[in-house]
């Protein structure tokens, strides 16, 4: 089943170039689409401040609900807490004390409580989140936190697996959003009983930096899958009092044949199909269970 559905979900992105277009289809939820933004850099980040301009100017009504302060790197992690401390700054604008995914819950049950988005978007993060980076990404844990509670998500990143240079990267933010409006533009068209996405699908876009400034444009897209290899890797050095240098070192390795890391250096956007779950796959399954056969207490 899931199988068919990102087949589908392929066809539906990538049948024509760079979303180019979109037809009509009378299934598209009807009015303004209802758009909840989080990120993992903070509410006023510039990546989430761009987007929310961008996406407001193509017509949508958007809501910011993200962190009060940096969570870069929180992952799927949701606070525990009896309290937490929101603030509303500004109309359209939460900001909470918490995670992404803190942010998404609170979002979802205070902010959306009589109408859920038709869509939660998750960035633009500041940086890549491809490979290992996407399994640690706060970015991508706040679309993971969307789709635990039914509701469509996208994790939206720009950057390229070089040492990040901020000039170039907010620039190239901008034709991330552009594209951001295709992608939404083409769910839309297609939707199905009116979901933007297919039950328990959700899409992590990382988009490249294209020329010196940022800002060229991608040359394709590509429906892609995680690359496994790790990106980055610690190293602790002894400090002989109890503490420990840590040294974090990029290290690469040949991209895997149809991954996220392939498509942006190859200055593509890569759309990879995630789920809000931490399932195998088929064949996964079946070699752990042929594994575990007869094993009892």
């Amino acid at each position: 089943m899931r199988r068919t559905r990102i087949l589908s979900l392929a066809a539906l992105l990538l049948c024509t170039p760079v979303l180019a277009g979109t037809a009509p289809a009378s299934a598209a939820p009807a009015g303004p689409l209802h758009i909840m933004l989080t990120d993992d850099d903070g509410y006023d980040a510039p990546g989430i401040r761009m987007l929310y301009q961008r996406l407001t100017d193509a017509g949508y009504d958007v809501t910011i609900v993200a962190p009060l302060t940096n969570q870069s790197g929180a992952g799927t992690k949701m606070m525990s807490g009896t309290t937490v401390t929101v603030k509303h700054p500004e109309p359209k604008v939460w900001a909470v004390d918490g995670t992404p995914g803190d942010s998404v819950s609170f979002g979802l049950a205070v902010v959306f409580a009589e109408r859920a988005p038709d869509l939660v978007i998750s960035g633009t993060n500041f940086g890549p989140n491809v490979a290992a980076l996407a399994t640690h990404s706060g970015t991508v844990g706040g679309a993971v936190a969307a789709l635990e509670q039914g509701v469509p998500a996208i994790a939206l990143s720009t950057g390229g697996l070089t040492a990040p240079v901020p000039g170039p990267i907010f620039n190239a933010m901008r034709p991330t959003d552009d594209f951001a409006v295709k992608l939404v533009e083409r769910l839309r068209a297609h939707a199905a009983n009116g979901r933007l996405l297919p039950e328990d699908v959700g899409l992590n876009v990382n988009y490249p930096v294209v020329g010196a400034d940022g800002t060229g444009t991608a040359v394709g897209a590509s429906l892609t899958t995680q690359d496994p290899q790790l990106i980055l890797k610690a190293g602790y050095t002894d400090a002989g009092d109890g503490t420990w240098k840590v040294n974090v070192d990029l290290v690469t390795a040949p991209p895997q044949k149809g991954g996220d890391v392939e498509a942006i250096g190859a200055d593509k956007v890569s759309i990879t199909p995630i789920s809000p779950n931490w399932n195998t796959g088929v064949v996964g399954f079946a070699r752990t269970a042929s594994v575990l056969a007869g094993l009892r207490p």
